[in-house]
């Protein structure tokens, strides 16, 4: 649901009001699977960012903008954070680390169903000296699963600056609690000029949003580490008609035998992608999209900075 009409937006005679004076850019920051993601698409009430069970599925910072009666703000979901000295994670994890420096204030999102453990510990402990630009959300309460006391005791040993009223229960799923977390970021944000025009809600480019997409459909599709050897390919896109855009897409692989993996016997794999991939996208776009989605390999491309600059932003 838009958060636009939810948030004391409405007028006496119901017209909707224009956004208010308070603006601010937001990082979210959290474990991989956190619902981080989640909660940005929740909270813009469009799917701004890509969601799957697999961990780290985040590559970007990508921006999610909700307006109301209170002001904008500019969210910015960022890579799941985890310690790893792999190469592709340390760009990662320095995408998380510029985007903290550079917000207004900083929404961390704590998955109460995982034991708060070092990885949590280590963000904690970033985000110590960031503490009064700070909201903590602890997500998941759906779960039957979930210890929300405990990462309440874990946020309030770890961040004892931050006080309860910007320590929030959520359930990014179901839409709870999500209103509560924006008053409160509401309430920290200053009065400024608001960063975009108050019809976007994601300042996404057409071609990362058309990337994105097939690459959730694949992500959804494929089991184990496959999902992490993959990236997507623009080549050409061109409008035919006013209301027809076609796109040439390549889903990359490191290896023959994931590329094997990803066609499927009788291609049905890459078929199912790119039909589920149309669907999405029809949902996005104005327009149809008439989608050329074809596999091929780039080898060890996670180990070359020429494809790591274009993929991670």
């Amino acid at each position: 649901m838009d958060k636009t009409n939810e948030i004391e937006n409405e007028g006496n005679d119901g017209a909707i009001e224009p956004a208010g004076e308070k603006t601010a850019l937001v990082t979210i920051i959290g474990r991989p699977s956190a619902g981080k993601s989640t909660f940005l698409n929740t909270a813009a009430g469009e799917p701004v960012s890509i969601v799957s069970a697999v961990p780290q599925t985040t590559r970007n910072a990508i921006k999610g903008i909700v307006n109301t009666s209170l002001g904008q703000l500019v969210f910015v979901d960022t890579p799941g954070w985890h310690d790893s000295d792999k190469k592709m994670n340390l760009r990662m994890r320095n995408i998380v680390s510029d985007q903290l420096d550079n917000s207004d204030l900083i929404l961390y999102i704590i998955d109460g169903t995982r034991a708060c453990a070092e990885e949590e510990r280590l963000i904690a402990e970033m985000l110590e000296k960031h503490k009064e630009k700070l909201v903590i959300a602890l997500n998941k309460t759906d779960e039957k699963n979930a210890d929300i006391d405990g990462a309440k005791s874990f946020a309030r040993k770890m961040l004892p600056a931050v006080p309860d009223s910007r320590v929030i229960a959520i359930s990014a799923k179901n839409d709870e609690g999500i209103n509560d977390v924006l008053r409160a970021l509401y309430s920290l944000a200053p009065v400024a000029p608001h960063l975009y025009s108050e019809e976007f809600y994601t300042d996404q480019e057409v071609d990362f949003r058309i990337a994105e997409v097939i690459r959730e459909q694949a992500m959804n599709r494929l089991d184990k580490e496959l999902p992490h050897c993959i990236y997507v390919k623009i080549a050409d896109m061109e409008m035919r008609t006013p209301t027809k855009m076609w796109c040439r897409a390549f889903l990359c692989v490191e290896t023959e035998s994931q590329k094997g993996i990803v066609i499927g016997k009788g291609a049905q794999m890459i078929k199912t992608i790119r039909v589920e991939s149309i669907k999405s996208l029809r949902k996005i776009f104005d327009w149809k999209i008439e989608l050329d989605l074809q596999v091929k390999v780039d080898k060890n491309w996670r180990q070359k900075d020429i494809v790591l600059d274009r993929l991670l932003k």
